[in-house]
């Protein structure tokens, strides 16, 4: 037959059976969801019942007036929602019933998704700095001990027993490091090295000489982009020193809370 307006909405339409195994009690569980007591046809000893005056129903609950027996039968059939509806019945889409790739950013709210959350779950990063002076040894490779965090958004840099940072997101992270290195009073430096250390082995270095014009201190910056597996991969920092003639003190990186040491990275993405 004919109409005017938009087609009839059938295909929400339900009327499947569901039979219940009774006991001595008021309360049961549909197998459907349904919105209230008029969408759903209940029958005990074959007699239909009255709805809302002998039961109530709303999603999965149905609630007898008065509770029925073990020896009860008792079924009931799913009406549906009228033809009118055009919504589907409330929690009744799942994943299955949205196509691949449906839901656009557009129909996602706002706050769904926050920044935080993107950047603890995907864009890790942290950065720490040395607190004190770390003494080093002559002509002998030491990792610095970055003590002090100054962030850490997933909790994935030691600083207090391996002093390494193990991200465990894969992707590619843009890592830097810097060390101001002081020979001490009347020592001179003949070589200041740092590098960066990728699972123990060193994977960027920046290494200055002084060959007649020694120095008493260095400043030195490392910079680069390092790929990441987000599961074993980690990241160190050494130091090394040359001193030519030797004062008071060992050499040492200096640390303070404002100091120029300090070590971190940041996933910058896949």
């Amino acid at each position: 037959m004919g109409y005017l307006g938009n087609a009839p909405a059938l295909a929400y339409t339900s009327f499947a059976k569901q039979d219940f195994s009774t006991s001595s009690t008021t309360s049961y569980v549909l197998d459907n969801p349904v919105a209230n007591s008029n969408e759903l046809a209940l029958f005990i000893n074959f007699v239909r019942q009255e709805p809302t005056t002998s039961y109530s129903a709303s999603g999965t609950t149905l609630t007898l007036t008065e509770a029925t027996s073990s020896s009860d039968d008792m079924y009931c059939v799913f009406l549906g929602k009228a033809v009118q509806t055009v919504n589907p019945p409330n929690a009744s889409v799942g994943t299955s019933q949205l196509a691949t790739n449906s839901v656009s950013t557009i129909k996602i709210q706002d706050d769904a998704v926050t920044k935080d959350k993107v950047s603890n779950l995907m864009y890790p990063a942290f950065e720490s700095h040395l607190s004190a002076h770390q003494e080093m040894s002559d002509t002998t490779t030491t990792k610095i001990q970055f003590d002090t965090e100054r962030f850490d958004t997933d909790n994935y840099y030691d600083n207090s027993t391996n002093y390494r940072y193990t991200p465990l997101v894969a992707g590619k992270y843009n890592v830097y490091c810097s060390g101001r290195f002081d020979a001490r009073t009347n020592s001179n430096l003949a070589v200041a090295n740092m590098m960066i250390f990728k699972n123990g082995s060193n994977y960027l270095e920046n290494q200055q000489y002084f060959v007649t014009s020694y120095i008493r201190q260095s400043f030195l910056v490392l910079n680069t982009t390092i790929d990441m597996n987000g599961s074993s991969d980690y990241l160190e920092v050494f130091a090394y020193f040359d001193i030519v003639s030797t004062g008071s003190g060992n050499p040492r990186i200096t640390g303070s809370s404002t100091g120029g040491s300090v070590f971190g990275a940041y996933r910058i993405g896949d």
